[in-house]
């Protein structure tokens, strides 16, 4: 098949489009490259430079590639961020989506396949959490995701889209190979700021809250590794079928609490990695673990990397080998 990639060159978006290309289909990746880098894009797909906003853009990308899917990555994804700046996400994130999705209609393009997240469902009632537990999101963020899937269920109804919405937990890791890894700037998400303290870039690791309802007080959640993600949603735009829309989780079904990654982190290294305490982050909620069965059952799959300690040596690898990331975009 032939797949445009939005985000592309982003840390999730990057391996999926490595999986898809070792999968043997055909790749173009669009990207605007201000959160992405060039250097994560695989050389074996086309990198087709512009935004979504450019709606006369994104015509002439789909009026060239005729395309047989979608897979959708490009979104600002920092919960804490969308609560400051919530108009910010609505408009990226939902806005332009429903921009695509309307382009994709007059294009023919019925597969698509798009990167959710559990923060669709807020605080769970328990954990792990199903698929058929209420979805309450708490931020932004997570509205924006969850508007969108009803786009997409709206659309498989109306005009027959085939749509999967992957609701991931919390991606982690690196190619097993060392060729790619995380590179945000500035970087947010907790195992690369852990590996950071590690080499000696940063003083201490700060702990957001030791006082949740939880075996530890710190946040629990489910790390799948960016690998087992790609594999994933190269299944699923495989298996798509129009005029169906499902939601999945995936993760591992294991939940890890933040004292422990750092503990498994400090093991990994060798390094001792200070902490130092801070307030709770608002829109943080105290557990998130994914029950992956239907995604396992549906797909045939189960990921590769279910112990932290194996992941965090993956992402270990790379960035002791690039400490400076992927350099300039």
């Amino acid at each position: 098949m032939r797949i445009l990639v939005t985000g592309g060159a982003g840390y999730v978006g990057s391996h999926c489009v490595r999986g898809l290309c070792d999968a043997g289909h055909k790749v173009v990746v669009l990207d605007n490259l201000a959160n992405g880098h060039r250097a994560a894009v695989d050389s074996r797909a086309m990198l087709t430079v512009g935004d979504l906003g450019d709606a006369a853009f994104v015509d002439r990308t789909l009026t060239a590639g005729r395309f047989d899917g979608v897979m959708h990555f490009a979104a600002l994804a920092e919960v804490n961020e969308s609560v400051r700046e919530p108009l910010r996400y609505y408009r990226n994130n939902i806005a332009l989506t429903v921009e695509l999705l309307e382009a994709m209609r007059r294009h023919g393009v019925k597969r698509f396949v798009f990167s959710s997240s559990c923060a669709v469902y807020g605080i769970p009632p328990q954990v792990p959490i199903t698929e058929d537990m209420p979805k309450n999101p708490i931020n932004p963020y997570g509205r924006t995701k969850l508007a969108i899937e009803w786009a997409m269920e709206d659309s498989a109804r109306a005009w027959g889209l085939g749509a999967v919405a992957l609701r991931y937990f919390n991606a982690a890791g690196a190619s097993a190979d060392g060729a790619i890894g995380e590179d945000h700037r500035p970087e947010s998400h907790l195992i690369p700021r852990v590996l950071q303290v590690a080499l000696g870039h940063a003083e201490a690791i700060s702990v957001f809250g030791n006082d949740y309802p939880t075996p530890d007080g710190t946040c629990v959640r489910d790390y799948i590794h960016v690998e087992d993600l790609s594999s994933v949603h190269v299944l699923a735009i495989e298996r798509l079928q129009e005029g169906t829309f499902t939601g999945y989780n995936v993760g591992t079904g294991r939940g890890v609490s933040v004292a422990e990654l750092i503990m498994a982190a400090r093991e990994v290294t060798g390094h001792p990695i200070p902490t130092r305490s801070g307030p709770r982050r608002e829109g943080d909620p105290p557990q998130l673990v994914a029950d992956p069965t239907r995604v396992m059952a549906d797909m045939s799959w189960k990921p590769r990397y279910p112990e932290i300690r194996a992941t965090l040596q993956t992402a270990w690898n790379w960035h002791r080998s690039k400490p400076r990331g992927f350099g300039d975009r």
